[in-house]
């Protein structure tokens, strides 16, 4: 069972650091005291592998002294568990500044008196366990997305959780483009299968129309092209993207004239949506499965298929 605890100054970042971290696989407690952990170690490698991976906060509200921490911490690692210990810092100027902005109260600052000195006072308090610590970073040099690589890089693992989530959809242009839309790729200028009466009530998932869609020498090369843009821009974006955010590529269909919107759901862009993992996309950056929504008037008759 991996153990990380997350420890340093307040204001260091320890809950951003936390919320990414909670991304990745682990599972997150704040504010545990020491006594307690070594019985949460035991809980928690005697389960299902439910907590497999976890992350405790400790820091100056749990307690004055850190003697005993420091004791758990070596029995911790003494033990059959991987325990490591993050420390998180920042220069007194850049917490100050950022107790300012949020507001909030230093948890020392009613014993020190001002700001500055609670500050001074938590980074003599805390000496001993940021001499203990496996990993030390200043989250005032880090960017909020430089701060989430590095700690990806550093515990990520195996886990994929992590990882920016890629989902690939089709959608009715009648309906208007989908609010969650990060690329749009109008491809209007392909053959529409809709103007066949064998294929009218199908959709681009049916072998039919994607065999049709693709028998044209332009899809083959939009395809290549868009292979070629998706492998530069994916893990650039992957670098910038936060936890959660999750990066959509939407495909625009031919025009709609009249009263067409599709019946029985003849789409052909699902066809290349699902053709994602078939024809080379680099499909290491795509963590959710392709999905075709078929958009309707009303967003809650939406039919997804996979």
């Amino acid at each position: 069972m991996e153990i990380l605890i997350i420890s340093g100054l307040s204001g260091g970042g320890k809950s951003k650091a936390a919320s990414f971290l909670e991304d990745m696989g682990f599972y997150i407690v704040d504010n545990m005291p020491a006594g307690m952990i070594l019985k949460f170690a035991e809980f928690c490698s005697a389960g299902s592998g439910r907590y497999r991976r976890v992350a405790l906060v400790y820091d100056v509200r749990t307690a004055d002294s850190f003697d005993e921490f420091l004791e758990v911490l070596q029995t911790l690692r003494s033990r059959e568990y991987d325990c490591r210990l993050l420390f998180l810092e920042a220069d007194v100027g850049a917490i100050i500044n950022r107790y300012k902005e949020t507001r909030r109260m230093h948890p020392l600052l009613e014993r020190a008196g001002s700001l500055e000195a609670a500050v001074n006072r938590e980074i003599a308090l805390m000496a001993p366990v940021r001499a203990q610590a496996d990993v030390i970073i200043n989250s005032a040099t880090y960017s909020t997305a430089r701060l989430r690589g590095e700690l990806l890089r550093l515990f990520g693992g195996s886990q994929s959780a992590g990882e920016m989530q890629v989902s690939l959809v089709s959608f009715g242009f009648k309906h208007g483009l989908p609010l969650e839309a990060d690329l749009v790729f109008d491809v209007r200028f392909m053959p529409n299968p809709f103007y066949i009466d064998s294929m009218r009530q199908k959709t681009g998932l049916d072998p039919e129309v994607r065999e049709y869609v693709f028998s044209f020498r332009e899809t083959e090369q939009f395809m290549e092209k868009l292979q070629e843009l998706l492998r530069f821009v994916l893990p650039l974006y992957r670098e910038e993207v936060l936890p959660g955010d999750c990066h959509r590529l939407h495909r625009r269909p031919p025009p709609l004239r009249g009263g067409d919107a599709f019946p029985g759901g003849v789409h052909p862009l699902a066809g290349l949506s699902g053709n994602g993992e078939s024809s080379g996309y680099d499909t290491g950056l795509i963590r959710r499965p392709v999905r075709f929504i078929r958009c309707g008037s009303d967003p809650h008759r939406n039919e997804t298929l996979t």
